[in-house]
């Protein structure tokens, strides 16, 4: 699952330094047009240094051009963000997934180590009576001894 995890890094990694490659260059060809159009816009070839109706349909054209690319930048921008979302919504299934595998570890752990503690629970209560046994023959085992040694030494 680590091995998952990482790889899915490493891929939305690379695809995140291809896709604002694609992002650089779309603005860079952004700033082209936006320089054609400055061209444009100071082209006055009319009489008298005037600006004629065909220069200002180019310039109209350039602006045209500028706002198609203004909007495949957009789109791409928002395909990034749905992108992101989606791996983001990703990684937090995988992540609810591998806490839900580590709760019921958890759970079975604890389970576990319930019965074994009744198993020693159990045990201790088997031991008890053989402990209260050992101690009343070695009560009487002295008390007879004691008996005895009296009697041997009073006759």
């Amino acid at each position: 699952m680590l091995t998952f995890i990482f790889t899915l890094f490493i891929s939305l990694w690379q695809a995140d330094s291809i896709e604002s490659a694609k992002l650089q260059r779309m603005i860079e060809e952004r700033d082209l047009l936006h320089t054609q159009w400055k061209a444009s816009e100071s082209k006055k070839t009319g009489i008298f240094g005037n600006r004629t109706k065909k220069d200002m349909i180019e310039t109209n054209e350039w602006l045209q051009r500028i706002l198609i690319k203004d909007n495949q930048i957009m789109e791409e921008l928002r395909m990034q963000g749905t992108i992101e979302k989606v791996t983001i919504t990703q990684e937090k299934e995988d992540y609810k997934s591998i806490a839900i595998k580590l709760e019921k570890e958890g759970q079975i752990l604890k389970r576990a180590l319930a019965e074994k503690d009744a198993e020693i629970e159990k045990k201790i209560s088997e031991k008890r009576p053989f402990e209260w046994l050992s101690l009343i023959f070695f009560v009487a085992s002295v008390g007879l001894g004691t008996w005895i040694y009296r009697i041997k030494k009073a006759s």
